[in-house]
């Protein structure tokens, strides 16, 4: 069920106008300990810290099992797929990231969100190239579990 209205963006040429401004917020996503075991089979990372509920319960400082990382940096373009939408573009694809940092960890059986600020917005032939700042925060946790720049390609 969406929190959130879904921002349409008409064109590039409107969204270039949203620089330095906050475009949108994500619905929440729940992240169930099955995704998170699906997600190390997927990568081979199977770390008892993802894994092992009873082991974490004793050891880990999280009391519980903990996303990968990168399985919430993954999740990010479902959550921004909630929170906007660009039209007039064909194809778009992520050109990469200039900086990730994952200050918390994200427990199982919580949902997280996000939201997106458009750092830049440059021009490339037929198209443009994005500087996203994307915040991952975990519903009722104090600091973020991802803060990732990120970098996108859209093409009309």
């Amino acid at each position: 069920m969406a929190i959130h209205e879904l921002r349409v963006i008409a064109t590039l040429d409107a969204l270039a106008a949203l620089v330095g401004t906050e475009v949108g917020v994500s619905d929440w996503i729940e992240v169930s300990a099955e995704r998170i075991a699906a997600f190390a089979d997927a990568t081979g990372d199977h770390q008892w810290i993802h894994l092992d509920v009873e082991r974490a319960k004793r050891e880990s400082p999280y009391g519980t099992v903990v996303a990968h990382g990168y399985l919430t940096l993954s999740l990010i373009p479902v959550m921004r797929a909630s929170a906007m939408e660009i039209r007039g573009v064909s194809m778009a694809v992520n050109y990469g990231a200039n900086r990730v940092r994952f200050p918390a960890p994200v427990r199982a059986g919580k949902r997280i969100r996000a939201s997106f600020v458009l750092a830049a917005c440059e021009p490339i032939e037929n198209g443009a190239q994005l500087t996203w700042t994307a915040t991952v925060t975990e519903e009722g946790a104090s600091k973020p579990c991802c803060v990732a720049e990120l970098l996108s390609r859209c093409y009309r």
